[in-house]
C-alpha cells in the first residue's frame, strides 16, 4: 500500500542507485563500455582470423558483418552480462537484455545466414546469364550476412568473458 502511495506521489519505487553511484558520465556506464569493448575485440579478431585463413590483410573486416567471431553476439552477450552484474541477475532489466541477446544470436544463425546463402545462389545465377540479359550487369549481392553456430558461440563467449573481466576491473577499482 505504501508503494502505491509513493508511486502516486511521484516518488520512484525502483532503486536507481547503481547508475548514480558511478556518475552520469557516459564513459562510466559499465554495460555500455563492456558491449563496445566486446564489439571492438570481435571486429579486430575478424581481421586476424581473415589473415590467418587468406594470408592477406583485409581492413574491411574491421567494419564488416559476418565472420569469426560474431561481433553482434559478443556485443549483446557482454551487454546482458554487464547488466546482470550491475543490476542483478534476478531483475527484469537482465531478463530483457538476455532475451534480446538470444533473439540477436538466433537471428544471426537463422535468417541472416540463410539470406547470405540465398545471395550466393542469386549471384551465381546472374553470373551465368547471357551478356545480353538485362540483369547480367547487376551488382552482386552481399553474401557474408550471417554467422555459423560456432561463430555465434565464439562471439557469445567473448562477450561473457569481456563482461566478467570488466566486472573484476570495476570491483578492484572500487575497493582501492
Amino acid at each position: 500500500m505504501e508503494e502505491m502511495a509513493g508511486a502516486a506521489s511521484g516518488s520512484s519505487i525502483h532503486n536507481t542507485d547503481s547508475s548514480s553511484s558511478s556518475g552520469s558520465f557516459i564513459f562510466a556506464n559499465y554495460p555500455l563500455i563492456a558491449a563496445l569493448v566486446a564489439f571492438a575485440i570481435a571486429q579486430t579478431t575478424k581481421l586476424f582470423t581473415f589473415w590467418y585463413k587468406q594470408r592477406r590483410w583485409d581492413f574491411k573486416q574491421l567494419v564488416g558483418s559476418g565472420g569469426m567471431p560474431s561481433s553482434h553476439s559478443a556485443t549483446v552477450a557482454a551487454l546482458a552480462m554487464a547488466i546482470g552484474f550491475q543490476e542483478g541477475f534476478g531483475g527484469s532489466l537482465f531478463a530483457t537484455a538476455l532475451i534480446f541477446a538470444c533473439v540477436v544470436m538466433y537471428d544471426a544463425t537463422g535468417v541472416r545466414l540463410q539470406a547470405g546463402r540465398q545471395a550466393e545462389v542469386l549471384n551465381q545465377i546472374v553470373y551465368e546469364l547471357p551478356a545480353e540479359h538485362p540483369l547480367a550487369e547487376s551488382r552482386p549481392l552481399r553474401e557474408l550476412l550471417g554467422h555459423t553456430p560456432p561463430q555465434v558461440i565464439a562471439g557469445g563467449l567473448l562477450g561473457i568473458v569481456t563482461a566478467i573481466v570488466g566486472h573484476l576491473i570495476t570491483m578492484t577499482s572500487t575497493q582501492s
